[in-house]
This record gives C-alpha cells, structure tokens and sequence, in this order.
C-alpha cells in the first residue's frame, strides 16, 4: 500500500517560523469544550425558559441543528479542506488548515480545529443560522448544530487515540481510516459516512483496514 503519510507517530511538524503562530497552531484536544459549550448552554437556556416549544418541536428542531452539522462538515472537509489550489501561497494555506493533518495524522495537538479557524466558522454559521432560522427557532437549532460540532472533534480524536469498541464506532473510526490510509479523495464523513453513501464518495470494499504501526 502506497505511504499516504510522514509520520504515524504522535509528533508534529513545525508550521511556522514564528514561537507565537507556532504555539497557537496547536491546541489540546479539549479546547473546543472550554469555548464552545457555555454558548451551547445559554442556548439551552433560552430554549426552555424563553421559548414555547411543544416536545416535536423541540425534537425536531435539534434533529435539524444535527442534521445540518453532518452537511456541513462533510461540504467543508470534502470542497474546503481538501481544495488543491495551484498556487504557492494557496498550498501553504491549505497544508496548514488541513494537510498537515493528512502528513502527521496522529498528531495529538492538531487533531481538532484550533479556535483560530473554528471560531471565525462558527460566527458565519451563527449569521446564516439567525437570518434563515428566525428568532424564535435560532436557539435549539444553533445549539445541536454546535453540539454536533463537538461530536465531529471530540470523535475525531478518539478515532486517532483510542480504542474504540462496538460496531457502530467501529465503522465510523474505519471509516475515517479509510480516508487516511486508503483513499484521501474519498470518505469525507468524519461523524458519519451517511453523505459519503448518498454521493457515493464512500469505499465500497467492507474489510476493515489495518492502520499503519506508530513505531
């Protein structure tokens, strides 16, 4: 099998020249709780104290914020993250956002999206989410969709550093493999693989594949 990757070790390649850029290019793994979760709780918040929903209301309104989460981050993985731009500049930048990932997959400090990116993300989704959704359905929908923002991280590192067990998380986690250490241009469903099955840009091959040692 053709080396899709640097090194499978847990280290990292320096980015940039800078100590300061540097150090801010990589991020504990729980970082996206400590920014992200008292939001999700104000909206909550508000949800039950300030809105009336009935329970299929509410229901739906959170299976719709989750829904939209797993199209947007198969959209942004597959036609942002993984853009082949032919200028230097634009290869620089798009190896920093995502390809460095791809050549240090077991990186443990660039394993979710540090706030730098993830943030600025997130402010477009709150726009967009409050201009479509309305006021009166904003706050559930927004807060599932974050939610499920967190899921996408927080598997995202245990895919890479934990032994998951089951049959469910084990899909999901040879899945993603699959998309490291197979085929990079397909597979793009971290969370889940439902839209690499309907656009058919999933692996059709069912054997589950062997990552690479990290000696």
């Amino acid at each position: 099998m053709e080396k899709l990757f640097v090194s499978n070790k847990n280290e990292s390649a320096r980015m940039f020249k800078s100590d300061f850029l540097e150090f801010f290019s990589k991020v504990h793994f729980t970082t996206p709780l400590y920014f992200f979760l008292p939001y999700i709780g104000y909206l909550y918040y508000v949800t039950f104290t300030e809105r009336s929903y009935s329970i299929w209301q509410f229901l739906g309104l959170t299976f719709l914020g989750f829904l939209i989460w797993t199209v947007a981050e198969y959209l942004l993985h597959r036609f942002l993250f993984h853009y082949h731009p032919k200028s230097k500049i634009g290869k620089r930048f798009f190896f920093i956002i995502h390809g460095v990932h791809h050549d240090y997959p077991n990186d443990a400090k660039r394993l979710v999206l540090p706030p730098a990116i993830s943030l600025p993300l997130a402010t477009m989704f709150y726009f967009i989410f409050k201009n479509v959704a309305g006021e009166f359905y904003f706050p559930p929908v927004f807060a599932s969709f974050l939610l499920g923002y967190l899921f996408y991280d927080m598997g995202h590192y245990a895919m890479h550093h934990f032994k998951l067990k089951g049959k469910f998380w084990g899909a999901i986690k040879d899945h993603h493999m699959k998309h490291h250490y197979v085929d990079p241009e397909n597979g793009f469903g971290v969370s889940t693989p439902l839209w690499d099955v309907i656009l058919r840009s999933g692996y059709e091959d069912k054997k589950k594949v062997k990552e690479p040692s990290r000696d």
